[in-house]
Parts: C-alpha cells; structure tokens; sequence
C-alpha cells in the first residue's frame, strides 16, 4: 500500500509542485509553454500534464525508496537532491534527444529547479497527507 501512496505523492506533487515552478518560470516569461497543459498526447490522447503526472507517479516510487530511511532536514534534502538530479537526467539525456528537443544549459538548471520542487512535493505528501 506504501507503494500506492508513492505514486500518488508523485502524481500530485507533479499537479502542484513541478507545474506549480513552471508556472511561476511562464508568468516571468522565462519559459514559452504554459503550465497545466490540456493538449492530447499519443497514443491515448491523454492530457500532456496528466501523462506527465503518471511519470511523476512512477518516478515518485524511487524517490520515496530513497528517501523514506531519513527523517527531517536530511529527507528533505534528499527528496530536493533525488527529485532534481534522477529525472532531469533521465529528461536530459534520454527523452529530449528522443524527441528532438535542445538540451543547453538553461533548460538543465530550469529541469533541476523543477523537479527539485517536484521532489521536495514527494515528501510533503507522503508526510503530510498520507501520514508516512
């Protein structure tokens, strides 16, 4: 059951906190892609941010592996260190190549910002709403 909570800490932590920064980048114009993105993706046509809320799911389960040893500054600190550096590389070096997409410098330091807040929403939720 620990395990579903992972995910959806994830899930959620995607919704608030990851597309919550990127938000806050689009508002200051820093970034052209607006959060929250409704737009059908294949091969189900599934919303763009609830496809990236699953992989936030999925990447949530490790994260909590990682972190779920530690209690206080030191979980938290993993959380923002395992949540920025695992998928930002896995995006860096694996996805955007994939897709055609430039990986250049900002959208290295804008993935770890991202996701690093993504990370520290793993731990919010599996602490504070679930109560783990």
């Amino acid at each position: 059951m620990v395990w579903v909570k992972a995910f959806l800490a994830g899930f959620l932590a995607t919704l608030l906190f990851h597309q919550g920064v990127v938000a806050l980048f689009w508002l200051a114009g820093a970034i052209p892609a607006a959060p929250w993105n409704m737009s059908p993706v294949p091969p189900m046509g599934v919303p763009k941010v609830i496809s990236l809320a699953f992989w936030g799911g999925v990447w949530g389960l490790p994260v909590w592996w990682l972190i779920r040893r530690w209690s206080g500054v030191r979980q938290w600190s993993a959380a923002l260190v395992a949540g920025a550096i695992g998928p930002t590389a896995v995006a860096m070096l694996v996805v955007f190549p994939l897709k055609g997409l430039d990986v250049n410098s900002t959208t290295v330091i804008g993935g770890l910002l991202v996701n690093g807040a993504w990370g520290i929403g793993v731990a919010c939720f599996m602490r504070w709403l679930f109560r783990l």
